[in-house]
């Protein structure tokens, strides 16, 4: 790898790249919030052949998408002959799940000749290990739960709908969708007592066959924090596939909430 640029959205995990490889370039985009430290480089996602120049200007030969980008408005007004070149392919992705979109990106910035590299190879301590990270042992139950929600997404795959789900004595509470994870975990915690058997357990899963380069699965304190106001007793998440951003932090997250958090090999 020679110059390496991060690609920033929001969320912890672009500065925490940028902290391990303090002379990549860093590139922020219009209208997408981020926790970048200076100095950044402004772009638009309308302007992507500008971005390329730079790019290339910079000495940059890898690159990593990090953080939540969402799906920003584009203006084809604004496009520029980069982006015109792009548009017949993205525009109709846009119609589709977020992997189809982030696919295509991918292979955009392949065509161009930059190498895309996934978080999980540059920082690779950064995701979830095997076993019992933090909080009490789950009971049987839990772990039978964390298998149903697996079930469930892993049967979701090919429709591209989300990487979690929560579960509980056997009940699908909710499946993540566009919204995120934060989002259908308010959704449980409004679920009405009557139709609640029990507390319930998380489930963070990548899409089987899934680029894990791009929009891998990621939890952190404020996932443990959510959980714990939806009601649920742990997280269960895909061992090694699943980014852990502020692995203090969330640590004691777990013993302020009592939850737990385990990585299981799927």
């Amino acid at each position: 790898m020679q110059r390496l640029a991060i690609l920033s959205g929001g969320g912890a995990l672009p500065a925490a790249l940028a902290a391990a490889y303090p002379e990549a370039l860093r590139i922020v985009f219009d209208d997408v919030p981020h926790q970048m430290p200076a100095p950044v480089e402004q772009h638009s996602l309308n302007r992507m052949g500008g971005l390329f120049d730079a790019l290339r200007a910079g000495g940059a030969s890898d690159l990593v998408l990090a953080g939540a980008m969402g799906r920003p408005a584009l203006n084809p007004a604004e496009f520029d002959a980069g982006m015109m070149a792009i548009a017949p392919r993205l525009l109709p992705a846009m119609q589709s799940g977020d992997d189809g979109i982030l696919r295509l990106m991918i292979a955009v910035f392949e065509e161009q000749g930059f190498c895309v590299r996934g978080a999980h190879e540059l920082l690779p301590e950064l995701t979830v290990p095997e076993g019992l990270f933090g909080g009490p042992v789950p009971t049987d139950a839990a772990l039978a739960d964390a298998s149903r929600a697996f079930d469930i997404l892993l049967a979701l795959s090919p429709l591209d709908v989300g990487q979690g789900a929560v579960v509980s004595a056997g009940l699908c509470l909710g499946v993540e969708t566009l919204q995120g994870t934060d989002a259908m975990l308010r959704f449980v915690g409004e679920t009405p007592e009557a139709l609640r058997r029990g507390r319930g357990v998380l489930v963070k899963a990548p899409k089987r066959g899934q680029d894990l380069r791009v929009d891998m699965p990621a939890i952190g304190p404020d996932t443990v924090r959510n959980a714990a106001a939806a009601g649920l007793e742990g997280i269960v998440v895909s061992a090694g596939r699943v980014l852990l951003l502020q692995a203090d932090e969330t640590r004691r997250a777990l013993d302020e909430t009592g939850l737990f958090l385990l990585g299981r090999v799927l």
